[in-house]
């Protein structure tokens, strides 16, 4: 028997999903199945798996349409391993690149386009590098804790960063440091998170600050997913936790280099606190069918 579903293969920064529309939930796909979907030697090969569904028709969707009626479409996400994930900074960037380019939302320049995620509401809108994306408040969360990784001789502190989901970052002294990191299995954190978290490693550019914009560089290692090119929310983790580290006179503009290339994080007062946005490309790559049935 087949089970063929559509699929549109997307990216951001290298940072990969798959995404299904799915706009009623008529679909059904197991934690197993997305985790052979996102399989690289066996499957399509993905970090992520995006579900676009309409938020009237997804249990947590319906709790976002009483705080935000214009968030008609709820980003259904879920880690490379099947399990599920508040949220993801470049997906809602791919999220926004695939409504739009298909026709399902009109997003004319200027115009802010709400998504609902397990985080709460997202906004975005259009901007020169691609989308820029509200990821909204933020909070320092758990303490500090010591990660240890292949390729550091000793474990290192790292600070708690919540953008939505939970991230821990460590500051590194060279990028020969950062080279030397043996991410294929997941760094160890002690005391260990109950949930898990995701692990940035950040080495600040020599200077640090140019033209009032600072510079880091940074690897990543995504819970459920392992070592990725790209990940927005820990970009902006990354780039929160070194302002925090420079102290007083720090910037609110940040420049952060992945593997998978460069993008923009911006801190800015709101009326309920600080929040943090995330610019850069969203890219759709090719369209295709799979049959679940072989999954």
């Amino acid at each position: 028997m087949t089970n063929l579903i559509s699929f549109t293969k997307g990216h951001g920064t290298g940072n990969d999903f798959v995404l299904v529309l799915d706009p009623a939930g008529e679909i059904s796909i197991t934690a197993e199945q997305i985790a052979n979907i996102c399989d690289r030697h066996f499957g399509i090969g993905a970090d992520g798996f995006i579900r676009v569904i309409k938020s009237e028709n997804h249990v947590d969707g319906k709790k976002i349409l009483t705080e935000e009626p214009s968030a008609v479409w709820f980003m259904d996400y879920y880690n490379a391993d099947g399990s599920i994930a508040e949220m993801c900074g470049n997906g809602t960037r791919v999220f926004a690149r695939y409504l739009t380019e298909r026709g399902l939302v009109e997003l004319a320049d200027g115009e802010t386009l709400s998504i609902g995620t397990r985080a709460g509401v997202k906004d975005l809108q259009r901007n020169m590098s691609g989308f820029a994306v509200d990821i909204g408040r933020w909070k320092l969360d758990g303490g500090e804790v010591l990660i240890h990784t292949d390729g550091l001789d000793v474990a290192r502190p790292a600070i708690g960063i919540n953008v939505g989901n939970p991230h821990y970052v460590v500051a590194l002294a060279s990028g020969k440091e950062l080279a030397s990191l043996n991410l294929y299995e997941a760094p160890g954190i002690d005391p260990q998170p109950e949930l898990g978290a995701n692990v940035e490693f950040v080495v600040p550019a020599d200077p640090m600050v140019k033209d009032g914009v600072g510079q880091i560089t940074m690897r990543v290692y995504e819970r459920g997913v392992g070592e990725t090119l790209s990940c927005g929310t820990g970009i902006c983790a990354a780039a929160l936790a070194t302002r925090h580290w420079a102290g007083a006179g720090a910037p609110n503009i940040w420049q952060v280099r992945v593997p998978g290339g460069v993008l923009g994080v911006r801190m800015f007062a709101t009326e309920d606190g600080e929040h943090v946005g995330l610019s850069g490309a969203a890219e759709l790559v090719f369209d295709g069918q799979i049959d679940l049935a072989s999954l």
